[in-house]
């Protein structure tokens, strides 16, 4: 795997393919700080703004789209992750 970069880019939507992706792989960081947000309450607007640099005020569709493909994608990517190792139940 190759080093993450803190603070990509992101596309419309997240990947849906069912392995890791290299963008999987590229977006770590964003996936991290996106589960951190969910899990602290932070407003999806917000979120989009400063986490994927979409802003919702001009354009909420695009926003709202992205953050949600790319949390379920993080969610996603997470239990992969505890598949991969052994710990998970699915």
């Amino acid at each position: 795997m190759q080093k993450p970069s803190l603070d990509p880019d992101v596309a419309d939507s997240a990947p849906d393919e069912p392995t890791l992706t290299a963008y999987d792989e590229q977006h770590v960081v964003t996936y991290m700080r996106l589960l951190q947000a969910e899990g602290e309450g932070a407003d999806w607007r917000e979120v989009a703004r400063v986490v994927l640099h979409i802003d919702p005020e001009r354009e909420p569709d695009r926003a709202r789209h992205a953050y949600q493909s790319h949390l379920a994608r993080a969610k996603w990517v997470t239990e992969q992750g505890r598949l991969l190792r052994g710990t998970g139940s699915k």
